[in-house]
């Protein structure tokens, strides 16, 4: 009930945003936070609906650049509206219910494609940009603009671009930013300092509307990415922070304990775990069958359960884990358990990028060597060739740090945590890679199954 009142305290700040630059011909950028499973992204496919009026003037989209997110919010939209209206005068095709959900639900990298080809104003007069702390950086942007279509003078990283887009129109305009913190996992990911150059070099006409939580490290990465702003253009507001989690209300203090886990103090996570342990179970252990058969122990009736671990995590063949072996997010997400491509049968694992946005009942995350516990501090890794290597740049040590954190927070109702034994037989799977992150889960407070 308190998620619900949240979320609905959240989409009225919007409502009344929108309403407000509509009618006094105003150009806003709001930009809402949230824990882990708070809703960000209903709130968002709320809003692209409930403003998608063409006849009013009001044409919504619901951006994002996770291909796999959209992908399965299309495909669930229309499965959904096929078997509600199976059978009534309404009945529809699944083509046609995949047509008009690709309508407001798209890829942020079709819809900048689209733009690029006409310089008018687009149809849409709001935009909703989830996971918007991934949109690309300038440099990466032009490389993909070079590579894949062949474009060499693209000088406009993602965020610039879309607010450019947006601009283009002569009255109101109204983009929502949709941020996750700690959530950047992939190269060129530009994070919330580029939306806020951008609006303050190229966009100072815009209005800005933020959450009270923005100025968090989590979210700022410790920059002053405020201080040129004056406090008419940039307006605080609490209502745009969700704080509760929808997810479950057994996970609401999650997101701290693993925030805790991976900053490496263990008595604060402790403390945290002990306050949900009873009814969001979280359970390691050294073995896979075991694993899987908690997870299977566990779920009740049709509740979703699937493997997850990360995408570096090459040393897990011995345990059935192929990281290489590409699942169809669709599928693996929404089909049920027989299908041996689906999540429930827990032959396919799926990834960061596969899962990151999106959420099963229980997870089970295979723990690799890739990161690993070194006394008071993480060791970063990547597999090349036939060896483990150090992995020295920073941004990539973060985007590693947050693939787990990602991992960590995609269950509703508990998970297990598979931390391989090794093997002292084989150098890239040694025990000392695994037993010092199995040794601080427990210390942790996680229970050994």
């Amino acid at each position: 009930m308190a998620g619900e009142i949240n979320l609905s305290e959240t989409s009225e700040n919007i409502s009344r945003i929108i309403d407000h630059s509509k009618s006094a011909n105003r150009k806003s950028i709001c930009f809402i936070t949230g824990v882990p499973g708070a809703g960000k992204t209903l709130a968002g496919l709320n809003i692209a609906n409930e403003r998608n009026i063409t006849s009013e003037g009001a044409h919504a989209v619901f951006l994002s650049g996770n291909g796999p997110l959209v992908e399965v919010l299309q495909e669930a939209l229309a499965r959904n509206e096929v078997f509600e209206k199976k059978g009534t005068k309404f009945q529809v095709t699944k083509i046609q219910s995949l047509t008009k959900t690709k309508a407001f639900i798209q890829n942020i990298h079709h819809f900048r494609d689209d733009s690029l080809q006409s310089k008018k104003p687009p149809i849409e007069r709001v935009v909703i940009f989830d996971e918007a702390q991934r949109a690309w950086t300038e440099a990466q942007t032009s490389l993909f603009r070079a590579q894949k279509k062949g474009i060499a003078d693209f000088s406009m990283s993602e965020p610039e671009f879309l607010i450019s887009v947006l601009d283009r129109h002569q009255d109101w305009a109204v983009i929502i930013c949709l941020i996750g913190g700690g959530q950047e996992i992939n190269t060129g990911e530009a994070g919330l300092s580029e939306w806020f150059s951008s609006i303050q070099f190229s966009f100072p006409h815009w209005d800005v509307y933020m959450s009270n939580k923005l100025t968090d490290e989590e979210y700022t990465n410790g920059e002053n990415i405020y201080s040129g702003f004056t406090k008419k253009q940039l307006k605080v507001k609490s209502g745009l922070h969700l704080s509760v989690s929808l997810r479950s209300f057994r996970s609401e203090k999650l997101a701290s304990f693993v925030k805790a886990y991976l900053d490496l103090k263990p008595h604060e996570a402790n403390v945290l775990h002990d306050q949900f342990k009873d009814v969001y179970p979280i359970a390691v252990t050294r073995n896979i069958y075991v694993a899987k058969e908690w997870l299977k122990s566990k779920a009740r009736g049709g509740e979703s359960f699937g493997l997850t671990c990360s995408s570096g995590a090459y040393r897990l063949k011995q345990y059935g884990i192929h990281v290489k072996s590409q699942i169809e997010p669709k599928t693996w997400f929404l089909n049920n358990k027989l299908d041996v491509r689906s999540a429930g049968f827990l032959e396919e694992v799926a990834t960061e990028f596969d899962i990151q946005g999106l959420e099963l009942d229980w997870t089970c995350i295979a723990w690799d060597a890739n990161l690993r516990k070194e006394k008071d501090c993480w060791e970063y890794k990547n597999f090349r060739g036939t060896e483990w290597q150090n992995i020295k740049s920073e941004v990539r040590r973060k985007y590693l740090l947050n693939a787990y954190r990602v991992l960590l927070t995609r269950a509703r109702q508990g998970m297990i945590i598979f931390v391989p034994e090794g093997d002292n037989t084989d150098r890239t799977r040694l025990s000392e890679f695994y037993d010092p992150v199995y040794e601080y889960l427990i210390e942790c407070g996680i229970q050994c199954v």
